[in-house]
């Protein structure tokens, strides 16, 4: 059963999406990046009020994803990727990603917080951050 409600149209965004973000970080890097798009849009909190759909998340403006601004994320989804976003909307979490709102990809070491919100972890090359639990409960 999925956690947000989707057509085929979002499963390719959000697939197209995790490759272009994190192909380098392998699957599991591609299904946390997955994780933090579902969560934006179950948050209904911070920066991410207005977000209603997959749709909506993977083309945010202001405070979106850098990769939609870039030629590979526009090119052909694979099935694979595909398969991978699915799971991700069925509600699969990853740690450090399982209630994170935001990654990124520091030169060093992952800060304690960013932008306010506290470090859960790393994977590879990317950092993740998760609000409170009480300031954004749908997404514990």
């Amino acid at each position: 059963m999925a956690v947000v409600a989707h057509n085929e149209k979002h499963v390719e965004l959000l697939a197209r999406l995790m490759r272009a973000e994190a192909e380098g970080d392998g699957q599991l890097g591609m299904l946390m990046v997955g994780n933090v798009g579902v969560n934006r849009v179950l948050a209904d909190c911070l920066d991410f009020m207005e977000i209603n759909d997959l749709e909506d998340m993977v083309f945010q403006r202001p405070g979106g994803f850098e990769a939609t601004m870039k030629g590979y994320f526009y090119q052909r989804v694979r099935e694979k990727d595909k398969q991978l976003a699915r799971r991700v909307i069925r509600g699969e979490r990853f740690h450090p990603a399982e209630n994170s709102l935001w990654f990124f990809m520091p030169e060093g070491d992952c800060p304690p917080q960013w932008y306010g919100q506290w470090n859960t972890g790393r994977f590879k090359s990317h950092c993740f951050f998760a609000p409170l639990p009480e300031v954004c409960p749908r997404v514990f």
